[in-house]
C-alpha cells in the first residue's frame, strides 16, 4: 500500500515525469535509427526484417518483466515500436491472409504492427505469397494451423523464395488479445533467420496414421493430399534439441518414402504464459 505521507498530485506528478522520459527516450531511438539508415546505405544490404535480433529483445523482455501490467501489452508496446521504427528504415506493408477470419487476423496484425505500417488483406495464402513475389520487403502473416490454403509452404522452397520468420503470438496464454497462431513471412538477411525451431517442407508416399503418430511424436506436422492417393506434403516444425533427420528416420520406420525435404524457415522457442501470469518456454 502506498504510503499516507505520499500525496495524489505527487504520484500523478510522477507518471508525468515517466511518461515525458518515455517520449524522450523514443525520440532519443529515432534519432539513433536516423543514423543507422545512414550507415545501412554504405554497409549493410538485405530485408530490415531483423527477427533473430527481434526474438532476443522479446525473450528478455519476456524474462525480466514483473509488475502489474500485462506481459502482452508490455510485449505488444515493444513490437509496436519495432515495427514502426523498421517501417522508418525501410517501408513495408503486412499482407495477410483473411479467409479464416479478418477479425483475429487484423488483431494480430495491429498488436504486432501497430497502425503505422499498411495492412492489406487478401483471400487466401497464394495472395500473400504473390504479393511478397511483387514486393520483396514487404511481410506476409498466415494461419499457422490450418492447410485450407493446401500445401502452400512449398512456394518457399527455392533459395530465394520467402521464409517463415516468426511464429506468432511469441507469449501465449489462454485469453491472448491476438491469440490466432500466425506465421511470418518474409525475405529476411541469412543471417538474421531464427533456427531454434526449424520448418521444412516434406513430400512423402505411403503416409498413414502410423507414420502421422510417428512424426507427431516428434514434432507438430501439418499434412494435406499430395499427388498419389497416398501421398502427402508435410509441413514439419521441428523444435529445439530435435533433428529432421530423426523426424525422417520415424516417418520411414513408420512404412512412408520421403520423396524430397527442403528447409523453409525457422523462429524461436515461444513462451507460454499460466494462470498466475508466470512465463515458460513453450519447447515449440
Amino acid at each position: 500500500m502506498a504510503s499516507p505521507d505520499v500525496s495524489l498530485p505527487a504520484l500523478r506528478a510522477d507518471i508525468d515525469r515517466i511518461d515525458e522520459a518515455m517520449h524522450r527516450l523514443l525520440m532519443e531511438r529515432g534519432e539513433i535509427i536516423a543514423r543507422l539508415i545512414e550507415v545501412k546505405r554504405t554497409a549493410e544490404t538485405g530485408s530490415a526484417f531483423r527477427p533473430a535480433r527481434e526474438a532476443d529483445m522479446m525473450r528478455r523482455l519476456v524474462e525480466r518483466h514483473r509488475g502489474i501490467l500485462p506481459l502482452d501489452t508490455a510485449e505488444s508496446i515493444l513490437r509496436v515500436i519495432i515495427a514502426t521504427f523498421t517501417y522508418v528504415q525501410a517501408p513495408y506493408r503486412v499482407h495477410a491472409d483473411l479467409s479464416t477470419g479478418e477479425a483475429a487476423m487484423r488483431d494480430s496484425a495491429r498488436f504486432h504492427f501497430g497502425f503505422t505500417v499498411p495492412f492489406q488483406g487478401h483471400l487466401g495464402i497464394a495472395g500473400v505469397i504473390a504479393a511478397l513475389a511483387r514486393n520483396p520487403g514487404d511481410l506476409g502473416l498466415v494461419p499457422a494451423a490450418t492447410p485450407a490454403g493446401g500445401a502452400w509452404w512449398t512456394a518457399l522452397e527455392e533459395p530465394d523464395a520467402p521464409k517463415i520468420i516468426a511464429r506468432l503470438p511469441f507469449v501465449e496464454r489462454a485469453d491472448h488479445p491476438a491469440g490466432l497462431p500466425v506465421f511470418a513471412i518474409a525475405r529476411p538477411h541469412p543471417d538474421a533467420l531464427v533456427t531454434e525451431v526449424t520448418l521444412h517442407s516434406i513430400r512423402v508416399s505411403g503416409w498413414s496414421l502410423k507414420a502421422a503418430q510417428a512424426a507427431g511424436m516428434l514434432a507438430d506436422v501439418v499434412a494435406v493430399p499430395d499427388g498419389a492417393f497416398d501421398g502427402a506434403a508435410l509441413l514439419v516444425s521441428v523444435p529445439a534439441g530435435r533433428s529432421v533427420d530423426a523426424v525422417v528416420a520415424a516417418l520411414v520406420g513408420a512404412g512412408a518414402s520421403v520423396r524430397a525435404q527442403t528447409l523453409v524457415g525457422g523462429h524461436a522457442t515461444r513462451y507460454t504464459v499460466s494462470a498466475d501470469g508466470a512465463p515458460a518456454p513453450a519447447g515449440r
